[in-house]
């Protein structure tokens, strides 16, 4: 087999690349390990920022996400017995958009294979090849069969436990790597959000979340150990503690039949550089969030956003600097993801480990957010995201 571009990997970072590779004329070949049913099924994060969701909508698959997303213009954080609403719109002129990353998924799924476009699921024993020449290629099996695939360029975009970031040898690249205390807990309800806005919660027991699938499913996080056993957490304890963490100040939790739980550790990571001869990473590849601030899929949508021009024209015209920059240019976005999700984590979780000082000092940056337009302004711009390349 023979394309220009090999993308390993069928997540959100995958398929836009392949589906914008194709909107300028460069085919590519999608290789993923999973089921096509249990990719567009697999629920994750669901908030966009602004420039993401316009990227979707221009690049022409956005109509279910115009038609079904949920915009919001604030979100809300509670704390102490006080709400205090981020008016994201007002502060920045740019709001957010919910909408399910599987969703994302199925769309662009649904275009790349209306378009002719070649996605081999369940694609087995993957490996990528003299990616350090100009001719690399990419060994796997499907259908029972031993294949090649001969490119130009490889995209690693196959998550934090695939293979292509484990191909560049260990001494061409560093990984910063910082574990978090606890994880979330997280639910989908069969019950309509009780706010029409993601509210963000601080509590002596811990953090809360309460978002939204859509109107009449709710998606809701508690803090909790990061090995936690969620076999301990009966759906009546789930519903009392999240009374408790959100419940303050008439805030009353539309309660229903809970359909899916379970932890997800909270780790933040990144790995320098991006990229290694002619393989390059995207998305949870390369680098990790924590969830608080939002910014895992938008992080994917934004190294799309840069490899994307940079690989056009250097198949065009030879003009090889955007590829060489990829990783400059990735990283600048990228820590400044990192910094807001690490601030956001550390306001509004528990530490246990914190000493008295310490956590008076979380205390006070969250309440210079309540308190502040200005800090509230800064939190804004970053929530809605910042430009795609930087």
């Amino acid at each position: 087999m023979r394309t220009r571009i090999g993308i390993v990997g069928a997540g959100p970072a995958g398929l836009l690349l392949s589906h914008l590779l194709y909107l300028n004329g460069v085919d590519s070949v999608i290789l993923e390990a999973r089921s096509r049913e249990y990719c567009e099924n697999r629920i994750r994060a669901g908030v966009l920022e602004h420039p993401v969701a316009n990227l979707l909508i221009d690049s022409g698959v956005g109509a279910r996400l115009l038609a079904e997303g949920m915009r919001h213009d604030g979100i809300n954080l509670r704390w102490n017995g006080r709400d205090h609403r981020i008016d994201l719109l007002g502060l920045t002129g740019k709001s957010i958009t919910v909408y399910s990353q599987h969703r994302i998924v199925q769309d662009l799924i649904a275009a790349r294979l209306a378009a002719g476009g070649q996605i081999l699921f369940e694609a087995a024993n993957v490996a990528v090849h003299d990616f350090h020449t100009d001719r690399p290629h990419i060994s796997f099996e499907h259908d029972g069969a031993n294949h090649r695939l001969d490119c130009d360029f490889i995209a690693g975009c196959d998550g934090f436990h695939g293979i292509c970031r484990e191909a560049i040898p260990a001494t061409d690249r560093v990984a910063f790597d910082k574990g978090h205390p606890f994880g979330w807990l997280g639910i989908l309800a069969d019950a309509a959000p009780a706010s029409h806005e993601v509210t963000y919660a601080r509590h002596d027991n811990g953090f809360a979340l309460l978002s939204m699938r859509s109107p009449t499913v709710s998606r809701l996080y508690l803090q909790c150990a990061p090995d936690e056993d969620i076999g301990q957490w009966s759906d009546a304890r789930i519903w009392a503690e999240l009374r408790t963490r959100l419940g303050r100040g008439g805030f009353g939790l539309n309660e229903g039949p809970i359909t899916q739980k379970g932890v997800t550790p909270m780790r933040s990571f990144v790995c320098e550089p991006m990229q290694s001869g002619r393989l390059f990473l995207l998305g949870d590849a390369a680098h990790i969030v924590p969830p608080t601030g939002a910014k895992g899929l938008n992080l994917a949508a934004a190294d799309v956003a840069v490899l994307t021009p940079a690989l056009v024209a250097y198949l065009r015209t030879g003009a090889a600097e955007g590829l060489e920059d990829y990783t400059k240019t990735c990283l600048r976005r990228v820590w400044k993801a990192q910094r807001f999700s690490w601030w956001m984590t550390s306001i509004l979780h528990r530490f246990d480990t914190d000493t008295p000082f310490e956590r008076r000092v979380r205390l006070a940056e969250l309440d210079t957010v309540f308190g502040s337009e200005k800090a509230s302004a800064a939190l804004a711009e970053n929530y809605v995201g910042l430009p795609l390349i930087l």
